[in-house]
């Protein structure tokens, strides 16, 4: 049986505050989830300003159409972020965009409700896919990868130290009985794991790489941030939450890079008003306070970037 739980939004007053420069923009919530955040932008719009959301998770539409189906300054797209340029593309929106906003990672429902897989804290069947309709599962995937591949992910994407160990206790596991519940996976790393960091699950960083690979969390990210660029107008706002340091050092890079500007060969003469800077940051990282930590959790590893469109 599956079961909806609520979601609190991370870093809400803060994102929304950097991201809403103009009331009567076109601005995009990436990753709608339970639509927190959503909500809070609404609210900070005129009569004329409009949202698009954009989500993978056939769940989080459906709770988006219930919540703002009246609201005709919204609209609902179950897609991918990375699809977000050919969305804006198709409604002939591009180089208008006034902010984008993504929150990085899985939400609180994804994880608690044993069906959707995600959870190494409750059995449910190994899937993991945020759009369950597409690609395949994490047990369809566990079920035929090389063990050098299953390592490669855990590595990867999980940051995982005893990668090549735990992959070896999961090609031995399967050999002996498929690998179809989170409970057993969870049962199969937890044994294979040697040294378990402190206040953290030995499963954590395994579920995490496979999560990450399942939905090609990373890839996704890394095409759409040059895309974003694209769509936004000159002003606009880039704002990004996420979860873990995979997530952030591509983040950081992107903005980073565009700041310098192109690279140019040493020794040429050039200068300054030759350097093409698309992006510039705006004020230091953003994370949670200690309260907001207490009330959420899951909030611990935010960490939020802004930047605004310069060219």
């Amino acid at each position: 049986m599956s079961v909806e739980v609520g979601h609190k939004a991370v870093l809400l007053k803060e994102a929304v505050e950097a991201l809403i420069t103009n009331p009567d923009g076109l601005y995009i919530d990436g990753t709608f989830g339970r639509g927190g955040h959503a909500a809070l932008i609404l609210s900070q719009l005129s009569e004329t300003g409009s949202l698009m959301a954009v989500d993978k998770d056939p769940k989080a539409c459906e709770v988006a159409k219930k919540k703002f189906s009246k609201d005709a300054r919204f609209e609902i797209k179950q897609a991918s972020f990375a699809d977000i340029r050919k969305l804006i593309t198709e409604k002939q929106h591009e180089g208008t965009v006034s902010g984008v906003l993504l929150d990085l990672g899985v939400s609180s429902p994804q994880i608690d409700d044993p069906i959707r897989g995600f959870s190494f804290l409750r059995d449910g069947p190994l899937d993991m896919r945020m759009n369950p309709s597409c690609g395949i599962s994490a047990a369809e995937w566990l079920s035929t990868a090389k063990e050098n591949d299953i390592a490669q992910v855990l590595k990867d994407y999980g940051e995982e130290r005893y990668s090549k160990r735990i992959a070896r206790a999961i090609a031995a596991a399967r050999a002996d009985k498929p690998i179809t519940r989170t409970g057993q996976l969870a049962a199969i790393v937890k044994e294979a794991n040697p040294a378990w960091e402190k206040d953290k699950h030995p499963a954590t960083r395994a579920f995490q790489g496979i999560r990450i690979f399942i939905n090609q969390e990373l890839k996704d990210l890394e095409s759409v941030l040059p895309d974003i660029l694209e769509i936004m107008a000159v002003g606009g706002r880039l704002v990004i939450i996420s979860f873990h340091s995979l997530e952030d050092r591509i983040v950081k890079r992107f903005i980073r890079d565009q700041e310098k500007g192109k690279a140019i060969p040493r020794g040429l003469p050039v200068m300054e008003k030759d350097i093409v800077r698309r992006l510039r940051s705006i004020g230091k990282i953003v994370k949670p306070s200690g309260l907001e930590i207490k009330d959420n959790v899951r909030a611990r590893s935010a960490v939020m970037r802004i930047a605004e469109k310069l060219i």
